[in-house]
């Protein structure tokens, strides 16, 4: 057994590794997340996307530049608790994994929701159930297995934004038959660019931000990559410059097309401004069709969030931070057991959308953000102490441009974003459920080790007793 990667196999390919990181992104942060930030932001959403993928760009950097260094299980978890500190590396993987966790539960909500674009009949927690052991199925398979699922997966959503884009540009600056070139000035109609003003710009970023959450998953695959020092590199590079190019184009074109008062309406959660934009161009098929590459995206997103859950928790169980269990692997190089605990979130969102399901995704939503945002905080807090500890050391491939005045202007954003959550209604739960959690992570870490310190005492003596 390879002991850095904890008994994972090196199967992920390049072009696997690119697509898994995007997988993770490019779901409902882009394709639901959009709706309530317009409500926000208004057609400032522009603006609100770029400074998201700023940050973005920060994270994708300053983990790939850590983990090429270090391509071992656990990724930017594993490396923090190497130079910030074990009790860094712990909160930061037992908050990464609560957000991956509830996140895959939040993806197949959105994903039971689209479904009822066709079928408004269907109880949304029957799809839950359903969509939940389809991509349980692919993440106990083996990890190439997985990989090539996720690619094609990610493609079909990667080829759809494409066509979005170049239609939607088409309709923006000369026009579709029978409809004028739409221009840009609805971006200053029904209340000027910014209809709710700099607050609205404000509380839209919360959103923004956690909509490129997912971009760091890039690190988490160094363990299972054939080539890590030349595929990490190059995934970081041009996820950065995809999901720049998706989100702050896909969402510019939105509101000059659909005026962004019925983009952000209370139904956007059903139909998404996406679905909504080939409605009004006037082709119900078109409708229809990206429907169902919102669903494939969806789903692309759970079931990448799901394998990051057990990746972490994975790890954690390797440096004997979570039950040992946790750490077994199968002949295939799965973490089977990992993958079981990290349904915690599947689990979650099924009892959700049976219970409330109006409800359901913005409160898994709301809580996925606070761990999630605590986990990009302690990413830059790793990063300004790994280029202390390598300042005389040769550089790493990839590096964080700027650094660590970068780092620190992240991390003050980071933060900026998590207080900003206290003032969203939609993400209320955040809070509510999120200090506690992460409370609950500080205070168990003393117990932790000292049951790690008891079982080594108790290793020692048995080793040291006369055969």
């Amino acid at each position: 057994m390879d002991q850095a990667n904890g008994g994972l196999r090196r199967e992920l390919t390049s072009r696997q590794i690119g697509m898994i990181s995007l997988g993770g992104t490019i779901g409902t942060g882009l394709f639901l997340g959009s709706s309530l930030a317009i409500s926000m932001a208004g057609p400032a959403v522009v603006l609100v996307y770029l400074v998201g993928a700023l940050a973005a760009v920060a994270v994708a950097y300053a983990v790939a530049e850590m983990v090429v260094v270090h391509p071992e299980a656990g990724g930017f978890g594993a490396v923090g608790a190497r130079y910030a500190g074990p009790l860094v590396g712990y909160v930061q993987r037992w908050c990464y994994w609560a957000t991956q966790v509830i996140t895959v539960g939040g993806e197949v909500v959105a994903a039971g929701l689209y479904v009822r674009y066709w079928w408004p009949q269907v109880p949304l927690w029957a799809s839950v159930c359903l969509f939940s052991l389809a991509i349980l199925g692919v993440n106990f398979a083996a990890v190439r297995l997985f990989g090539e699922v996720e690619y094609w997966f990610s493609m079909v959503k990667v080829t759809a934004l494409v066509v979005f884009l170049v239609l939607g540009a088409l309709c923006v600056v000369f026009g579709l038959p029978g409809q004028d070139a739409a221009g840009l000035a609805a971006w200053t109609a029904h209340g000027g660019f910014m209809p709710h003003g700099l607050t609205g710009v404000l509380l839209a970023i919360t959103v923004a931000t956690f909509s490129y959450g997912g971009v760091e998953s890039v690190a988490m695959t160094a363990a299972e990559s054939r080539s890590p020092a030349g595929d990490i590199p190059r995934a970081a590079r041009r996820v950065v410059l995809r999901l720049a190019l998706f989100y702050v184009l896909a969402t510019g074109i939105i509101v000059a097309i659909v005026p962004w008062t019925e983009a952000a309406a209370v139904d956007g959660i059903a139909r998404s401004p996406f679905v909504r934009l080939f409605s009004s161009i006037g082709v119900p098929a078109a409708a229809g069709l990206m429907n169902l590459v919102i669903l494939t995206a969806a789903l692309s997103a759970a079931n990448t969030t799901l394998y990051l859950a057990s990746r972490t928790v994975h790890s954690l169980a390797l440096d004997r931070y979570a039950p040992r269990a946790l750490a077994a692997v199968t002949g295939r190089g799965s973490p089977v057991n990992a993958v079981l605990a990290s349904t915690a979130g599947l689990l979650a969102a099924a009892v959700a959308a049976a219970l409330s399901p109006d409800a359901a995704f913005p409160v898994l939503l709301g809580i996925a953000m606070f761990s999630g945002m605590v986990a990009w905080m302690l990413i830059f807090v790793s990063h300004l102490a790994f280029r202390r500890a390598r300042r005389h050391l040769p550089p790493a491939p990839v590096r964080l441009p700027g650094a660590p005045v970068t780092s620190v202007l992240s991390l003050l954003y980071v933060v900026l974003v998590v207080t900003a959550t206290a003032f969203t209604e939609a993400f209320g739960p955040a809070w509510q459920v999120g200090v506690p959690f992460v409370l609950l992570v500080l205070l168990s870490y003393p117990l932790v080790r000292l049951r790690r310190s008891a079982r080594d005492r108790r290793a020692e003596a048995d080793q040291a007793e006369p055969v």
